[in-house]
C-alpha cells in the first residue's frame, strides 16, 4: 500500500503503538459431503430482519467482570507495528478506552455487557478515531487476522446510524454468506441495546424464494449482504441508499479482486455515490495485493486514509507453522489421523483446508470410516446444509471441519486452534505459484485474538516443496519442520509448543 495518500492534500505518516478444550467425538456413521468454490452461484435473497427497541440502561453501573470476560487476547503483539497515512488536516488520537470515542451509552453497554471487551485492540485504538471522526474520510486499512477488524467496522456503522431514520444508513458488502451472516450477529449482538434494525442480504434456498417484485422495501438500518444480492435489491428498487452514510467492504482485497467481485463491488459503489456523494467508504482485509492496492488507488480518489502492516509482520506469532514431509497422499491422511488429531485433540477444534472437491470427499470418507466426526463444506450444497454445518461447527457439536478456501477469509470460530493445509493453496490461473494472500487467511482461522494455535502444511513431492519455499520467501518466515513424519513424539513436541 503506497505510504502517501493519492491527492494533494497533506498527509502524515506515523507508527502506532497503542496499545477449554474439548474431545474429538467419534462416530460410526456420518453423511458424505464434498467441498467446492465460492459463493454466489444463485442470488435469491432471504431476509434476516430484527427489529429490537432499546431496553432501560444502567451504563453508570457497568463493570467488568474479569471471570466471565471471553475476550482476553485482543491486544496485537507488542512488537508488531501498524503504519497510519493520514490525509488533510484532521489530527486523530488513539483511543486507550472505548469512552475516548464518545459512543453512546447503549453501544458502550455492547460493548462491554455483550461482547465482553474491555478495551480497544490496537487495531481497534488506531482505525476508530479515523472512522468516527469528521469529516469521516474514506479508510483503507490492512491488518493482522483476528486483530479486531470486525469490531472496526461493525461499531463504525453502529455509532453512525441515525436511529429515528427508518432507511438503511449502513451497507457492508461481504464475499461469502457465512461472513455475511457472522458479521450480522456480531452487529446485532454489539448493538443489541441501540434499537438500530438490521438486515442480511444473501441468497437463499429454492424453498425460500420470494420473487424480487414481491419483497417489501428494506429499512433495516444496517444491512450486510453479497455483492450478487445487495445490487439486484439495488437494480430492483427494493435497497434504496439515498441515505447511506457507510459503505464497507469486508475482505476488501478480494472484494475488488479481477478473479473475485470487482464488477458488482464497483456498480455498488458508483450507483451509492450518485444517489450519497458523502458516504465514507471503509476498505477492511488482512491482505492487499500490490494489483489491488494500484487499483485501490485509483478508485478512492478523493482524501482518505491508510492503515497498514508490513508484510513480513502479517503473520500471526501467536500461531506455530510447521511443515511435514510425507511420501504419498494416503500418508496425509494417516498423518491427520493418527498423529495430529490423536494427539491435539487438547487445542480445541480443527479446520481441514483442501484444494478440490476430489480431495475433500476422499478425506471425509477416510476420517469417517476411522470413526471421527468431521463435516465438509462447500458451496455446492443448498444453503440450509451449509448454514447447518456452519453452526454446529461454531456451536462445538463437531470438531473438525474440512473446508476449501469457503471458509479461509474472515470466520471467526476462537476454538479453532489447529489447521492443517491438506493441500497448500495456489494460484487458479499458475498452479505452481503460491497464493500467499490465502495463505495468509487459512493460517489466521488458528489463533484468532492473540491465542495459540499450530497450523500444519503437508507436503508430497518437489512442487509442495517448491511452494512452501515460496511462501516462506514471500513471508521472509522460516517454517519449522517435524523432523520425521512417523515419529510420535516429534507431532507431540510440535502441538506442545501450540
Amino acid at each position: 500500500m503506497a505510504e502517501t495518500a493519492s491527492n494533494s492534500a497533506p498527509s502524515t505518516t506515523t507508527t502506532a503503538e497503542a496499545p477449554a478444550p474439548q474431545e474429538t467425538k467419534k462416530t460410526t456413521e456420518a453423511p458424505v459431503r464434498w467441498a467446492d468454490l465460492e459463493d454466489e452461484a444463485s442470488e435469491e435473497p432471504s431476509a434476516l430482519s430484527e427489529d429490537k427497541g432499546a431496553p432501560e440502561l444502567g451504563v453508570e453501573n457497568l463493570k467488568i467482570d474479569e471471570s466471565k470476560k471471553i475476550n482476553k487476547f485482543l491486544d496485537e503483539p507488542e512488537d508488531s507495528n501498524i503504519k497510519a497515512v493520514t490525509a488533510g488536516e484532521t489530527p486523530y488520537t488513539s483511543a486507550f478506552t472505548f469512552e475516548e470515542l464518545n459512543l453512546s451509552p447503549e453501544l458502550l453497554k455492547g460493548l462491554y455487557v455483550e461482547m465482553k471487551f474491555e478495551k480497544p485492540s490496537k487495531i481497534q485504538a488506531i482505525s476508530l478515531p479515523m472512522i468516527l471522526t469528521p469529516p469521516h474520510l474514506d479508510l483503507i486499512a490492512q491488518a493482522h487476522n483476528g486483530s479486531g477488524k470486525t469490531t472496526c467496522f461493525t461499531l463504525g456503522m453502529l455509532s453512525r446510524v441515525d436511529p429515528n431514520l427508518k432507511a438503511p444508513q449502513a451497507l457492508c458488502i461481504c464475499p461469502t454468506r457465512e461472513l455475511a451472516i457472522q458479521n450480522l450477529e456480531v452487529l446485532r449482538k454489539m448493538g443489541k441495546h441501540t434499537g438500530i434494525t438490521s438486515e442480511c442480504a444473501i441468497p437463499m434456498d429454492s424453498s425460500n424464494y420470494i420473487p424480487i417484485n414481491k419483497r417489501a422495501p428494506v429499512i433495516a438500518q444496517v444491512v450486510i449482504g453479497t455483492p450478487g444480492t445487495i445490487k439486484k435489491w439495488m437494480s430492483a428498487k427494493k435497497l434504496g441508499v439515498s441515505n447511506v452514510k457507510i459503505l464497507v467492504f469486508d475482505e476488501a482485497d478480494h472484494m475488488l479482486a479481477e478473479d473475485g467481485f470487482k464488477d458488482d463491488s464497483l456498480r455498488i459503489m458508483r450507483d451509492i455515490e450518485k444517489m450519497s456523494s458523502h458516504c465514507q467508504v471503509l476498505l477492511f482485509s488482512a491482505t492487499f495485493s500490490d494489483t489491488v492496492k494500484n487499483f485501490v488507488s485509483k478508485i478512492v480518489k478523493r482524501d482518505h486514509n491508510q492503515l497498514f502492516v508490513k508484510k513480513e509482520e502479517l503473520s500471526l506469532e501467536s500461531v506455530k507453522q510447521y511443515k511435514v514431509n510425507v511420501p504419498d497422499e494416503l500418508s496425509k491422511v494417516m498423518v491427520i489421523k493418527d498423529r495430529i488429531l490423536e494427539f491435539g485433540e487438547r487445542l480445541g477444534q480443527t479446520i481441514i483446508f483442501v484444494r478440490t472437491r476430489n480431495s475433500a470427499s476422499m478425506l471425509h470418507k477416510a476420517l469417517v470410516e476411522f470413526g471421527y466426526d468431521v463435516t465438509t463444506i462447500q458451496g455446492a450444497l443448498n444453503q440450509a446444509e451449509r448454514d447447518k454445518i456452519v453452526k454446529e461447527f461454531k456451536d462445538g457439536l463437531t470438531q473438525v471441519l474440512i473446508s476449501t478456501d469457503l471458509l479461509a477469509r474472515g470466520f471467526d470460530q476462537q476454538q479453532v486452534n489447529l489447521v492443517i493445509n491438506y493441500d497448500l493453496p495456489v494460484k487458479h490461473d499458475n498452479r505452481v505459484e503460491p497464493d500467499c494472500e490465502v495463505y495468509l487467511h487459512r493460517i489466521g482461522r488458528a489463533g484468532r485474538f492473540g491465542r495459540k494455535g499450530a497450523v500444519f502444511n503437508l507436503l508430497c513431492g518437489d512442487m509442495d516443496q517448491m511452494i512452501i519455499s515460496k511462501i516462506e520467501n514471500h513471508f521472509d518466515s522460516k517454517i519449522a519442520e517435524v523432523p520425521d513424519w512417523r515419529n510420535e513424539e516429534d507431532f507431540k513436541a510440535a502441538l506442545r509448543s501450540a
